[in-house]
């Protein structure tokens, strides 16, 4: 698969846009760890607008979304169900982490991601 360009709405821009300026600490954390290729060269884009979804980290290279839940996704579970499900048939994969992994426990995370990427997804 053809993974030079994805469609996005460019609706969702400004709102993508508005979603860096006011990143959650969680999402802080990690960007830090994976800025500027730092995570085995891999390049992850933060708030990556593909067709009408926001995804919150993206590595098109791994075709890989990782999502940092807190504490709306928890009132929008049917919501992100339908936005995996449509996401995982285009071939993404979709890994997870809570923000108390993150903020308590960022090394694990970063293993977690290490043996996911080892395993070339």
């Amino acid at each position: 698969m053809d993974t030079s360009f994805i469609q996005y709405n460019s609706s969702f821009l400004d709102y993508a846009k508005d979603n860096r300026k006011h990143q959650t600490n969680s999402e802080s954390l990690f960007r830090e760890q994976v800025k500027n290729r730092k995570f085995h060269w891999y390049k992850f884009k933060r708030q990556k607008v593909i067709w009408s979804f926001i995804l919150d980290f993206y590595c098109s290279e791994l075709l890989l979304w990782i999502e940092i839940d807190w504490w709306y996704h928890l009132k929008r579970q049917d919501y992100d169900k339908v936005r995996d499900s449509e996401i995982k048939h285009k071939w993404i994969k979709v890994i997870r982490f809570k923000n108390e992994e993150i903020e308590n426990n960022l090394e694990w995370v970063l293993e977690e991601l290490n043996e996911i990427i080892g395993k070339k997804i």
